[in-house]
């Protein structure tokens, strides 16, 4: 099952489309749908997990916790709505679409896809556009 919570006065509009979509990379990337947590949040709070979980002091837009057992999927992901909004601007794209973009990220993570090498990184961007384009 896949929640949205906020710790923030941020709500989605298309929270069901959300789900169903993430439920679907889920599936396609031949993985079980466990509980996953996306918890919408701000810079602030998002900070405070990245300096206590992972002794890092920078603003990030998404920090993912995995929690997967086999190939069931569980997990939390917590993203920060001032850094997407920022992110939006930067790469000039609709909000909604970047807000997409980090979800489906963090669902690729608990895939066991990562971003820490440049090859690595065209795999995740290739994987998140293939996604993106089925959703918008």
């Amino acid at each position: 099952m896949i929640n949205f919570n906020a710790v923030t006065d941020f709500s989605l509009d298309n929270e069901e489309q959300l789900v169903n979509w993430l439920a679907s990379v889920i599936k396609n990337e031949d993985y079980k749908e466990g509980e996953i947590n996306v918890i919408l949040c701000n810079d602030e709070y998002l900070l405070k997990l990245n300096q206590q979980f992972l002794d890092h002091d920078t603003y990030t837009d998404i920090i993912s916790f995995d929690y997967r057992v086999g190939k069931e999927l569980h997990g939390d992901i917590y993203i920060s709505v001032d850094r997407v909004e920022e992110n939006a601007k930067t790469y000039e794209v609709e909000f909604s679409h970047e807000l997409s973009r980090v979800m489906v990220h963090g669902i690729l993570h608990f895939c066991g896809y990562k971003d820490k090498s440049s090859k690595d990184q065209k795999v995740m961007r290739a994987k998140e556009n293939h996604y993106l384009d089925l959703l918008f």
